[in-house]
């Protein structure tokens, strides 16, 4: 007895791949088999591209909102308001025996007016010890620096905008006044202060870079009116997503709060949550949106399929009386449409992958041809980030070879489902 060859013989991978070679006029469908698999690979391309740079948004706000600033912020309240806290070594001590947490400092803010060289701008202190200055990642390891961070102690440190828009280089002058001042028998009068800039360091944030200055943490409480006291406690911790926020406390906030009784946590999530949870419904959105683009481009598979399946029905017919089965007929088709949507699936994974490796040179040569730049004020950026995570990747992939093993069923199972007798009446 004459055993059956197996799904996906050789000889159905031949047939299938001499079809998918042969010529307009030799009753194949060339021309729509590239159309069909440039606008796979260009879909899969482009729906790469923008995950790539989604993902390098948001893992860039990440990194600056946790690379500058507290995971968790203990503040004590006092009629609905924030209070300074007075003992706060002892606090920042009982926070720093909390497991996972890998930072406690003392902080004391405040908004201010800075001037140099005839210039003015608006600016927010931030007062800590200089060695837990030196524990900030984005600070002490910036995208860019000048001068010394240990010389904290001796001047102040300026974000490179705060430098740029006053004019200020290493070793200048900048003078801070506070309307917060000493009272007098007149009110509350000016006070004004001069700092020598040790250090200029660019975190990468427009926010952060011009906005910030960082001095020590007994100037800051001088100038600022805290006699002994400090606005907040600011935590660092191991894993920041074990935070949760004032709607969903996390293990570590309650933690935190257990080991410093009267101070409440405002979480990193509580500050830019909202923004995160945008980005994530917007990356959603996306993907849905790019997702029809692909199965779009899927489509062209079963436009040229249809063509093919009606141009080799005579072929078909002699097929299936020399011995081919339904099913090898069917998967015959089938791998017709799946060769051109893996061969088209793999274009778009490597110019999606190229782009977002070199996204940088491609995106300055684009802005030079334009006119155009990148705003900083605007995406709170200082360049175009992108970053490529394999997950995403496999997505945009399996999408794409889903879709497109999906649209060949319905013209292959046409053609196996083709009388022969039907298919050889007229030839």
């Amino acid at each position: 007895m004459r055993r059956s060859p197996p799904p996906f013989a050789a000889h159905e991978w031949l047939i299938a791949w001499r079809y998918l070679r042969a010529r307009r006029r030799e009753g194949g469908v060339s021309v729509m088999t590239w159309i069909s698999l440039i606008g796979i690979a260009l879909a899969v391309f482009a729906l790469i591209a923008t995950l790539a740079v989604r993902t390098g948004f948001r893992t860039e706000f990440v990194g600056t909102v946790l690379g500058a600033n507290a995971h968790v912020a203990m503040i004590r309240f006092e009629g609905g308001r924030p209070a300074p806290i007075a003992d706060f070594d002892a606090r920042a001590a009982a926070l720093r025996a909390v497991p996972g947490v890998v930072r406690a400092a003392p902080l004391v803010r405040g908004q201010v007016m800075a001037t140099a060289n005839g210039r003015n701008t608006g600016v927010e202190i931030y007062g800590e010890r200089p060695g837990d200055v030196a524990t900030l990642p984005l600070i002490a390891r910036p995208k860019w620096s000048a001068g010394d961070l240990s010389m904290l102690g001796e001047g102040v440190a300026v974000g490179e905008g705060v430098a740029r828009q006053l004019g200020l280089f290493l070793g200048d002058t900048i003078t801070l006044i506070s309307p917060e001042g000493a009272f007098t028998p007149f009110g509350r009068s000016l006070r004004v202060n001069a700092y020598r800039v040790v250090y200029i360091f660019r975190a990468g944030r427009y926010d952060i870079d011009n906005t910030r200055i960082y001095m020590p943490l007994a100037a800051a409480q001088e100038f600022l009116n805290h006699d002994g006291t400090v606005d907040q406690i600011e935590v660092m911790v191991a894993d920041p997503d074990a935070v949760g926020d004032r709607r969903d406390p996390g293990p570590m906030d309650r933690a935190l709060a257990a080991a410093a009784p009267g101070l409440e946590p405002w979480t990193w999530k509580d500050s830019s949550g909202a923004f995160l949870d945008a980005l994530t419904l917007e990356d959603n959105v996306m993907f849905v949106v790019l997702s029809i683009l692909v199965l779009v481009a899927a489509l062209n598979i079963t436009s040229g399929l249809v063509m093919l399946v009606r141009n080799k029905g005579r072929d078909i017919g002699i097929l299936r009386t020399m011995g081919l089965t339904e099913g090898a007929i069917l998967r015959i088709f089938f791998l017709c449409g799946a060769l051109v949507g893996v061969a088209g699936t793999a274009a778009g994974v490597v110019l999606g992958t190229l782009f977002a490796t070199y996204i940088d040179p491609i995106f300055a040569a684009f802005t030079a041809l334009s006119g155009g730049g990148w705003d900083p004020a605007k995406y709170g950026l200082s360049q175009l980030p992108a970053r490529l995570v394999w997950w995403d990747v496999l997505r945009a992939a399996g999408l794409s070879l889903g879709l497109s093993f999906l649209v060949t069923l319905f013209p292959a199972r046409r053609a196996a489902r083709m009388n022969p007798v039907e298919a050889l009446r007229y030839e």
